[in-house]
C-alpha cells in the first residue's frame, strides 16, 4: 500500500492505493481556519496542518487498518508558494505567508524589476511566490527576518514533521523565484539578492526520488514497519498532474479548484515570462511544465454563493444543462487581483453591464463565463509562450457542473474530456510519486491517464457569440484598471 498526503488550502486529504494503483480509500480532515488580518493577507498556522494531517490519517487508520498497516511509501502534496519561517529549533516563527497572500505585491514588484530573476527562474516575481514574502518580512519585521535558520514550503514541513528532514523538490521549489529553474538547482545569486543564502533552503531531490523516511516513533504511533520511504512528493498541481498522467509532451488540463489552473506538460524548458505564464519543474526529472493561473475560480462561484445565499450547487442547477448565449453582463473574477495574463495584485472584481433584467440567474451565468473567459487568457497565454494544445481534461470540484463544462469548452474552444469515475487529483498523484520512490519503479510507467469518460466539445452554434463576449471580457480589464 502507499499513502498519498495532500495539504490543501482548507484542509488535509489522505488516500491509499494498492500495488495496482487501485483507490483503497481516502479521508479527510476538517477544514483549516485561514486568517485575513489585513486586505490582500492571507495567513495559516502550521500546526494546523500537522493536526489535520494527523485526523485525515487517523479516519483513513480507522477505516481501512489492515490496508492502512501495510504501507510502504509515502508521497506529499500540497499548496505552493507559502512561506513557512522556522528558527535553529525548528520552531514556527510567524504564521505561513500563503500563496493567495499579495500584501508584498511592492517587493515583488522590486525583485521583478531586477533581470535576474526573470533570466534565471523563467518567469515573473508574483507578489504570491515566496521570495517577496521573505522581502517584505525583512522590510516590516525585521526582528523575525533575523531569526529566520530555515525557510520552507508548506508540504515539506509536513515532511519535516513525518521524517525530521529538511528537503524539498523540483516542482514546489520552482514556484520560490529563487529556483534555477532550467539548471533544477536553488540560485545563490537571487538568494542573496533577498538577504538570504542556500543554507537556510531545503536540499533538493526530485519528486519521484526518496526524500527521507518515516520517524520510527510515528511508524509505531500508526502502526507500521520502520524505514518507509517519503518521496520528494510535488507542489498541488505538478501532484495533480501526476495524478491525471499529464507528463508527457501535449498532454493538459484545466483544474476548477479555489483557484483555476491551465497546465500543460512540456518535454524541454520553455520560459516566457512577459506572457505571465509560469514555467515549471514538473515532478518527473527532465520534465518541465507551464501552467497559466487565475486566482479565483470556484472562490468566485462561492463567493457569489455567499451573497445570494444560495448553496453553489443550487446556483448553477438554476442554469439547467442548454448552453446560453452569454448575455450583456460580464464578470472579471479578480476577487483576489489575478496572475495570469495580468500579473495585477490590486485589481478587483466587477460586474458590468447590469441591468433590470440582471437576476440571479443571469449573474450566475455571469460568474461562469467570468471564469471561463479567464482561462481562455491563459490559453492565448500558453500560445505565445509556445505551447498549442488540441484538448484538455477537467478536474477539481468546478468540473462537477456540466454547464460550466460546456462553457469552457466554447470558450477555449477545445474539446474537454472528463476522466471516467474516480479520484485523480493531488493525494492520488502524491501516492503514485510514494510508490515510485518506495519500489524504484520506472514514472512512465505509474503515470498514465486514466480512461475518458465523455468528451465535451465546443457549442459551435455559439462559438461567435462567445468570441464576442471574451473580446469585450477582454477589453474590461484596462477599463477599470484605471480606477486603481
Amino acid at each position: 500500500m502507499y499513502l498519498g498526503i495532500d495539504l490543501g488550502t482548507s484542509g488535509v486529504k489522505a488516500m491509499l492505493i494498492g500495488d495496482d494503483q487501485a483507490v483503497v480509500g481516502s479521508a479527510s480532515s476538517k477544514e483549516v481556519t485561514t486568517t485575513r488580518l489585513h486586505d490582500g493577507w492571507s495567513e495559516q498556522d502550521p500546526a494546523d496542518w500537522i493536526r489535520a494531517m494527523e485526523e485525515a490519517i487517523a479516519g483513513l487508520r480507522s477505516a481501512h487498518p489492515d490496508a492502512f498497516s501495510a504501507v510502504r511509501g509515502i508521497g506529499l502534496s500540497g499548496h505552493m508558494h507559502g512561506a513557512t519561517l522556522l528558527d535553529a529549533d525548528d520552531k514556527v516563527l510567524r504564521p505561513c505567508i500563503m500563496w493567495n497572500d499579495t500584501r508584498s505585491y511592492r517587493e515583488a514588484a522590486a525583485l521583478d524589476a531586477d533581470p535576474r530573476f526573470r533570466k534565471i527562474t523563467g518567469n515573473i516575481v508574483f507578489p504570491g511566490f515566496t521570495a517577496p514574502k521573505l522581502a517584505w518580512v525583512k522590510n516590516n519585521e525585521p526582528d523575525i527576518f533575523a531569526k529566520v535558520r530555515w525557510v520552507l514550503l508548506p508540504k515539506d514541513y509536513l515532511r519535516l514533521w513525518l521524517a525530521g528532514e529538511h528537503l524539498s523538490e523540483m516542482s514546489d521549489s520552482a514556484g520560490t523565484s529563487w529556483l534555477d529553474t532550467g539548471a533544477r538547482k536553488w540560485s545563490s545569486e537571487l538568494l542573496a539578492a533577498t538577504g538570504l543564502d542556500e543554507s537556510q533552503m531545503p536540499g533538493l531531490v526530485e519528486g519521484t526520488a526518496p526524500a527521507g523516511t518515516l520517524r520510527p516513533e510515528l511508524a509505531a504511533k500508526w502502526g507500521l514497519r520502520e524505514g518507509i520511504v517519503i518521496a520528494g512528493g510535488a507542489g498541488d498541481n505538478a501532484a495533480s498532474a501526476c495524478g491525471m498522467g499529464t507528463v508527457r509532451e501535449g498532454t493538459a488540463f484545466v483544474s476548477l479548484g479555489t483557484s483555476g489552473v491551465l497546465f500543460a506538460a512540456n518535454a524541454r524548458y520553455l520560459p516566457n515570462p512577459e506572457s505571465a505564464v509560469h514555467a515549471f519543474c514538473h515532478a518527473l526529472p527532465d520534465t518541465w511544465h507551464q501552467m497559466g493561473v487565475i486566482l479565483s475560480a470556484t472562490d468566485a462561484l462561492n463567493w457569489h454563493a455567499r451573497v445570494t445565499g444560495a448553496s453553489a450547487a443550487d446556483l448553477t442547477k438554476e442554469l439547467g444543462d442548454t448552453l446560453k448565449t452569454p448575455s450583456h453582463v460580464t464578470f472579471l473574477p479578480y476577487l483576489s487581483g489575478e496572475r495570469t495574463p495580468h500579473n495585477d495584485a490590486t485589481i478587483r472584481g466587477a460586474f458590468l453591464g447590469l441591468g433590470h433584467e440582471a437576476d440571479r440567474t443571469v449573474l450566475t451565468q455571469a460568474v461562469l463565463e467570468g471564469v471561463a473567459f479567464a482561462i481562455r487568457d491563459s490559453l492565448e497565454a500558453l500560445k505565445s509562450a509556445g505551447t498549442a494544445l488540441t484538448r484538455v481534461t477537467a478536474i477539481g470540484g468546478g468540473s462537477r457542473s456540466r454547464y460550466w463544462l460546456k462553457s469552457i469548452a466554447t470558450a477555449l474552444g477545445l474539446p474537454v474530456d472528463l476522466p471516467a469515475d474516480g479520484d485523480f487529483g493531488a493525494a492520488f498523484g502524491a501516492a503514485r510519486l510514494g510508490l515510485i520512490a518506495a519500489t524504484g519503479a520506472n514514472p512512465t510507467d505509474i503515470l498514465t491517464p486514466p480512461a475518458t469518460a465523455e468528451t465535451i466539445h465546443p457549442e459551435a452554434a455559439l462559438s461567435a457569440a462567445y468570441e464576442d463576449a471574451y473580446q469585450r471580457y477582454r477589453r474590461l480589464y484596462p477599463a477599470i484598471r484605471a480606477a486603481y
